[in-house]
């Protein structure tokens, strides 16, 4: 795909919901994450919503890594310290190569929301094979924040001085 440093790359993203209790009805930060990236002009490629299981996440995440088509993946949920919280363990191993200073800025902009409840959040992103992953938290203003404070531009080309678009097409 060839693209100007200044034009918009619409991207084919997946998300994926991580609950043992939500379904496609009650699933508000899967469909506010659908609608904030068709807002923003890019692509829905799948949206799924799974039970929290470590081998299940894997399995649903290493498909969609494995598809060239898949540009970026926002997971909801599964990122605290209750004991089915499985994300982050589920994620990590896949990962090429971690993006630092996501939860630390995911963090950051949470603290103005929820103060030191932040600390709760693990919260991460990375790189796998062309792909760009996210983990967030299941709330729906979480999501809202990590869209709006940082995935929006890092998925957006135009964004400078740095951004992932380069990375992933």
């Amino acid at each position: 795909m060839s693209t100007k440093l200044n034009d918009f790359v619409p991207l084919n993203i997946c998300i994926l919901t991580v609950s043992d209790t939500r379904d496609f009805d009650n699933d508000t930060s899967g469909q506010k994450l659908e609608d904030l990236l068709k807002e923003d002009g890019h692509i829905l490629y799948e949206r799924k919503l799974i039970k929290d299981d470590i081998y299940h996440i894997r399995a649903v995440i290493s498909q969609w890594i494995f598809n060239s088509s898949v540009h970026a993946v926002v997971i909801t949920g599964g990122t605290g310290f209750a004991g089915r919280d499985n994300t982050p363990q589920a994620v990590a191993p896949l990962f090429d190569s971690e993006v630092d200073g996501f939860g630390e800025l995911f963090r950051q902009l949470s603290y103005q929301e929820i103060g030191t409840s932040t600390i709760q959040s693990r919260a991460l992103a990375g790189l796998a094979n062309k792909t760009v992953i996210f983990c967030l938290p299941g709330s729906t203003g979480a999501c809202v924040t990590c869209w709006n404070g940082i995935i929006r531009s890092q998925l957006d080309a135009r964004h400078r001085p740095c951004n992932f678009v380069g990375q992933l097409i």
